[in-house]
């Protein structure tokens, strides 16, 4: 009997160190690609130049690719699958809470370092250089306007997530409110067929994904090494950088333990999406990556993964407040405008309302806010000026936004998971 137990305790050990195995695998394999993404980058040669950048533009075309029709299956099918009776209005609630809270922080943590380090103006005479053309002022109602659809097809063919995400969820509330006949049951098993098809997609896709690693990093050096950091700029880039680090590893991190989750388990566990993010500069392009890791890694459940990421891609953009609050300010501030705490007080609100708006694409902040000051008649010639140096912002911006992203997926898992399950076991029954 003993020598049985011994059998099947070496038999589960053997199982526990594939994935052990694995992983290790893995780890080896990206860092590899990272070393040889630095080495690439560093030595200049044109031809490797331009194969780092093909490949970089064909992986962010797959991930822009699957993105869109991930967001609006996942929407439908989990919105169809929870129908009336089910946690999707608790689900929901909880996802736009932490969504805001993690949102409004971002701007205060932002407000706070910019009156702490006070950017000085930029000289009008590097003003003068900006290239820039000049933006044509819209206002909410046009922003507004554009969320609305007139075409089934227009927003997936461009990429506008935001109307994507109101027609799928006008027709996964459908589905889930017909009656459950065979024609309703045709439809939902043809979406979800479609997503199975799309992640075994994605899980083609991570196979390569160190590759493509290798090109974004070599592509990032190389851009690096063209541009030029201005001084005048550098407490600006410092203050915008340094409020998404405090987000990235205070803030969120503090929010995770409030709900009794160790972010580094889950950072860990999230690391291939705040990879991608980081180097693609795209929160929806990254947003395949993003559930994978959150369901197959951090084992949140697939009903709040798949609900729960697709919309906080476009509304939880913690990175994004951060800047357009303060490029906001910095601009103001250049135009002669005295900024006091009132001012900031607003424009902590506006900046989460607008960062809430946003599409997870990359500069998606930076139009966004030219746009913004515009419509209020605020001159935008310096955003041509911190051009140069929104790259590597962005890239910032978007690792913050994806790792908020998966921990207000992480803390809805942690407080709705086990009724979710009790819910399904009910129903099984």
């Amino acid at each position: 009997m003993s020598h049985t137990d011994t059998l099947e305790e070496k038999a589960q050990a053997t199982l526990a160190k594939i994935p052990r195995k694995k992983r290790i695998i893995t780890v080896s394999l990206y860092c590899i690609c990272i070393v040889l993404g630095l080495i690439f980058g560093y030595m200049g040669n044109t031809a490797i130049d331009e194969l780092m950048t093909f490949i970089a533009t064909v992986f962010t075309r797959l991930f822009s690719f699957i993105a869109v029709p991930i967001i609006a299956l996942a929407l439908i099918s989990t919105l169809a699958k929870l129908g009336k009776n089910s946690g999707s209005g608790r689900i929901f609630t909880h996802a736009v809470f932490y969504t805001l809270s993690t949102t409004i922080v971002a701007a205060v943590v932002g407000a706070i370092m910019f009156w702490t380090l006070q950017p000085a103006n930029v000289p009008a005479e590097v003003m003068g250089m900006s290239t820039v053309e000049p933006v044509q002022p819209t206002s909410y109602y046009d922003h507004i306007l554009t969320v609305i659809p007139n075409n089934i097809l227009q927003p997936f063919v461009a990429g506008n997530v935001l109307s994507v995400l109101l027609i799928a969820a006008a027709i996964g509330i459908a589905l889930a409110v017909m009656p459950h006949n065979e024609r309703r049951d045709a439809v939902l098993n043809t979406f979800l067929g479609l997503q199975d098809i799309l992640f075994l997609l994605i899980k083609w896709l991570l196979a390569i994904l160190p590759i493509g690693i290798m090109a974004f990093i070599a592509q990032l050096i190389a851009q690096l090494g063209q541009g030029v950091i201005l001084g005048s700029l550098a407490t600006y880039f410092t203050v915008v950088i340094g409020s998404n680090l405090i987000q990235m590893f205070i803030i969120i991190p503090l929010f995770l333990l409030a709900r009794g989750l160790n972010p580094l388990r889950i950072a860990r566990g999230m690391l291939p999406a705040l990879a991608v993010a980081f180097f693609s500069k795209s929160s929806a392009g990254t947003l395949p990556v993003t559930m994978a890791a959150a369901e197959n890694n951090c084992h949140v459940n697939p009903k709040i993964a798949r609900f729960v990421l697709p919309i906080c891609t476009t509304i939880n953009m913690n990175g994004c407040a951060g800047f357009i609050l303060i490029t906001s300010l910095y601009l103001m501030q250049n135009a002669g405008i005295e900024i006091n705490l009132t001012t900031t007080i607003v424009w902590i609100f506006i900046a989460t309302i607008a960062a809430v708006g946003n599409a997870g694409v990359p500069m998606g902040c930076y139009f966004l806010t030219i746009s913004l000051l515009s419509s209020m008649n605020i001159p935008v010639l310096l955003m041509g000026v911190i051009l140069p140096v929104y790259a590597v912002i962005d890239m910032v911006e978007t690792g913050v936004n994806v790792w908020s992203d998966s921990a207000v997926a992480n803390m809805v898992n942690k407080d709705l998971a086990a009724d979710l399950k009790k819910e399904e076991a009910a129903e099984a029954v």
